[in-house]
């Protein structure tokens, strides 16, 4: 069994603050687009347990689905019709199932980025 986790922490740039409430999307992509699970950020930006836990987690490619413009909504970020960034998908791969694997995401009403943290 992989010893290995997938982790996130989103922080909102603008407002200085962690992203909480906001929905994330994990989707596998080796077969097709296959949804893995569906998380919540909590009041620190993370979600309250790791996205994919040691004992799910193996290599492959994957995507992972930040709903932004419903957590921008929801802050009361100045309204858009669309809003500049609505679903923010990140595409990565996992080679080590030994290894954590964290996926955070900086965002604003008008940018984003991203790294493989620790």
């Amino acid at each position: 069994m992989a010893a290995g986790f997938l982790t996130t922490h989103v922080l909102d740039t603008a407002r200085g603050l962690p992203a909480s409430g906001m929905n994330i999307e994990l989707y596998n992509l080796d077969n097709g687009r296959e949804l893995i699970r569906t998380m919540r950020t909590n009041s620190d930006g993370r979600t309250d347990s790791p996205i994919l836990p040691a004992g799910e987690f193996s290599t492959g490619s994957y995507e992972l689905v930040f709903y932004a413009g419903a957590y921008l909504d929801a802050t009361g970020a100045p309204a858009e019709s669309p809003r500049f960034l609505d679903e923010i998908p990140i595409r990565f791969g996992i080679s080590d199932p030994e290894s954590h694997y964290h996926v955070p995401l900086l965002i604003s009403p008008f940018g984003y980025s991203t790294y493989r943290g620790s």
